[in-house]
């Protein structure tokens, strides 16, 4: 062989890797990386005893931390702000660094490695390590979703899918490393720094791309072998959890779990392989008659975007546009709006409605999973097995909700906010079952919850980025979540954590005992939640009558084609901008 040909199969070796991983579809594996293993919000019930016991809270402070914990999770508009003005591994970077310090401070205050933190500072601390998953949905999902516009009901249900998994991936990773030790503050020690070193080392592989010319058969067969890979994930961990529940598992066999979940995990890029390799072979084939060109350019020398899901562009003319349109004269439905205009659009009131008690009724079955199950008299290790359903059917939840819903809408023109409506009147029955104790209620109602809780993600988002979007999609997208820690506050501390508290105290005065200060106060049958969940019951269901309003609305607008201006491109080319690339390695492929 001669040393020209291996010069050129080297350089075009090299010129392959480059464009593998600064495509659309790594930039797809990164963020699923991310996002599963950023799911420490969605644990809190299961180290959130280790919290009550060390410091000695009762249920209402508990609540109060588990309030602010939400309200780091959803208020991540500033996130979106940044993206407005700064690439997506700056917020992604940002992510990783606030993830680590909050939940390290949690760690080092439980096993009592600095000194006991005030209330106030707890919730800092909480607050901060949370708002890490704000960083991961604006750094990660948005950029997926604007490059690829004409399937985002399935790139947002498979992407926030795996933040409903990754829950599950957690406490399976804490089971490798500790068996079925009880003291389970080893979990907040691991979700400190797993989540920010996984988002460290995925940051710098996703970007937004101005891609003309994509071919979404393809783009569709990729998104449903990744969710064929997904659901072969979230089965494999279904069927471990209940076989850990008949099982004594020691820590090798659990070690081995994990370990086949990880290789579970990563078998998408595999796909990425697939896909990128297609289009290298199609590139080559055209190389003489430039019918696909591949074009990598500086990132200053960004084109002007022919695909409207291009957002992030630092300009000042870019940043002003975002805010000073006339804020009571927005565009037809599907335009870009500014920030203000959909902000005080009626259809985003509605679904700012719909979060706040839809999703802040589920929330506080989320935050307080552990109490509930220690008051109905399930034992310690079942109520790890509820976080666990919860987290896989969050996953299922997200992914089917996100490809229902868009086989419904591309089939029989069904407005995507009836599925959000159907999904808040199903809520209901999980509340109910949990107020009036079924037997094996908890057991089934973390089944159907955790499965609307992600439904009602993914149908929120898609909502938001076909109602108003994609121009701004990084600071709305963090918008429609802010009504989420508002549930929270109303439904689990001002509610739940009340009443329980109040039951608690009945309890105590009954046997002749009061509570002394700092001590750890319990409650136990189904008194101590049983009103706050008829509350929350009704709540959710004046909530799904009040979305019909918003199906109404929007019912001839889902007639027609919402996706119609991202397909109109260029046929004869293939034009891809990679942003912040120079180039040299295309040429050297030649």
């Amino acid at each position: 062989m001669s040393t020209d040909n291996i010069n050129g199969g080297c350089a075009s070796a090299r010129s392959f890797t480059v464009q593998l991983l600064a495509g659309r579809f790594f930039i797809v594996f990164s963020t699923l990386m991310i996002l599963g293993f950023i799911g420490a919000a969605y644990i809190f019930g299961l180290y959130s005893g280790d919290i009550k016991t060390s410091l000695g809270y009762d249920q209402t402070t508990l609540n109060l931390l588990s309030f602010f914990k939400d309200l780091g999770t959803y208020v991540s508009v500033h996130a979106g702000l940044l993206m407005e003005v700064a690439p997506p591994w700056v917020v992604l970077s940002v992510g990783g660094v606030v993830n680590f310090f909050g939940y390290f401070m949690i760690w080092l205050a439980v096993t009592n490695k600095i000194s006991r933190p005030p209330v106030w500072l707890m919730c800092l601390y909480i607050t901060i390590g949370a708002n890490s998953l704000g960083f991961a949905n604006t750094g990660g999902l948005v950029p997926c979703v604007q490059n690829f516009p004409e399937n985002r009901g399935v790139v947002i249900g498979i992407l926030k899918s795996y933040l409903g998994i990754g829950g599950a991936i957690m406490t399976q990773f804490y089971h490798a490393l500790y068996g079925d030790n009880s003291n389970t503050s080893g979990v907040i020690l691991i979700i400190s720094w797993l989540p920010a070193a996984v988002s460290l080392l995925f940051a710098f592989s996703i970007r937004v791309l101005d891609v003309a010319g994509r071919n979404i058969k393809r783009d569709k067969k990729f998104f449903s072998d990744v969710l064929c890979m997904s659901l072969g994930l979230a089965g494999f961990i279904m069927v471990m959890i209940i076989v850990q529940k008949q099982v004594e598992f020691s820590k090798a066999s659990y070690s081995g779990t994990f370990a086949v979940i990880i290789v579970l995990l990563i078998l998408p890029i595999f796909l990425v392989f697939r896909e990128e390799y297609a289009i290298w072979k199609n590139k080559l084939a055209n190389a003489s008659n430039t019918l696909t060109e591949l074009k990598i350019v500086p990132e200053n020398h960004i084109s002007p975007a022919k695909n409207q899901a291009i957002a992030t562009n630092s300009s000042p003319e870019h940043v002003e546009s975002a805010w000073n349109k006339d804020v009571f004269r927005p565009p037809a439905k599907g335009e870009n709006h500014s920030i203000l205009q959909a902000t005080f659009s009626v259809d985003m009131q509605i679904l700012f409605l719909a979060t706040i008690c839809g999703i802040g009724g589920n929330l506080t079955t989320i935050d307080n999973l552990g109490q509930i199950g220690t008051s109905l008299g399930y034992p310690k290790k079942s109520i790890s097995a509820f976080v666990s359903l919860i987290s896989i059917w969050q996953f299922l939840g997200r992914v089917m909700g996100g490809l229902i819903s868009e086989r419904l809408l591309d089939k029989y023109k069904w407005p995507r906010p009836a599925c959000l409506s159907i999904v808040l009147f199903v809520s209901c029955i999980p509340h109910l079952l949990i107020a009036f104790n079924a037997p094996y209620g908890l057991y089934v109602a973390s089944v159907i919850m955790g499965f609307c809780f992600g439904a009602e993600w993914t149908y929120l988002f898609t909502i938001i980025s076909e109602l108003f979007g994609l121009k701004h999609y990084g600071t709305l997208y963090n918008y429609g979540s802010l009504a989420a820690p508002l549930g929270s506050f109303i439904f689990n501390v001002r509610i739940a954590g009340h009443l329980y508290d109040r039951e608690g105290l009945r309890q105590l005065k009954a046997l002749g005992l009061t509570r002394k200060h700092g001590e750890e106060l319990h409650c136990y049958g189904v008194k101590c939640y049983q009103l706050a969940y008829l509350i929350i019951t009704a709540a959710t269901f004046v909530t799904a009558l009040v979305s019909l309003i918003l199906v109404a609305r929007t019912r001839k607008f889902y007639k027609g084609d919402i996706y119609k201006r991202y397909q109109k491109k260029d046929s004869a080319s293939t034009n891809v901008t990679l942003r912040g690339y120079s180039g040299k390695e295309d040429d050297e492929m030649n």
